[in-house]
Order: C-alpha cells, then sequence, then structure tokens
C-alpha cells in the first residue's frame, strides 16, 4: 500500500480502525471481480485502489447506532 494513498484517506476517515474495515471489505470485493470505481493511469494493488476510492469519495462509511 502506498503511504501517501492511507495518509490522504486519512483525512476522509479519521479513525484508524473504520478505515480498515472499510478498506478490506472493499479489497475482498475487488478480488472477486467487482469493478473499480475510480480510474487510474498505472496499474495499482486492489489495496491501492480502495484508498482511491475512499479518497476520492467513491466507497461512503456510515456508523449506525445500536
Amino acid at each position: 500500500m502506498r503511504d501517501d494513498y492511507i495518509k490522504e484517506a486519512q483525512k476522509t476517515i479519521a479513525d484508524p480502525n473504520v478505515l480498515i474495515n472499510v478498506v478490506s471489505r472493499r479489497v475482498k470485493q475487488l478480488k472477486r471481480g467487482s469493478r473499480p470505481l475510480v480510474e487510474s493511469l498505472e496499474k495499482l494493488a486492489p489495496e491501492d485502489i480502495a484508498l482511491r476510492e475512499v479518497i476520492e469519495g467513491k466507497i461512503n462509511h456510515e456508523l449506525s447506532e445500536v
């Protein structure tokens, strides 16, 4: 994973635990064949794609209260 993507994604999702959960769930989806929601000229790992999706606001995280 690229450190610059992690730092940028933390500006969108400040809680590291939530960020990890969101990214790991999206990585699983990408590895199962889901299409990336962002375009890139370079070949990115699924982890970096998920981080870019968070940075660009393509992935939304919602915390529900119990």
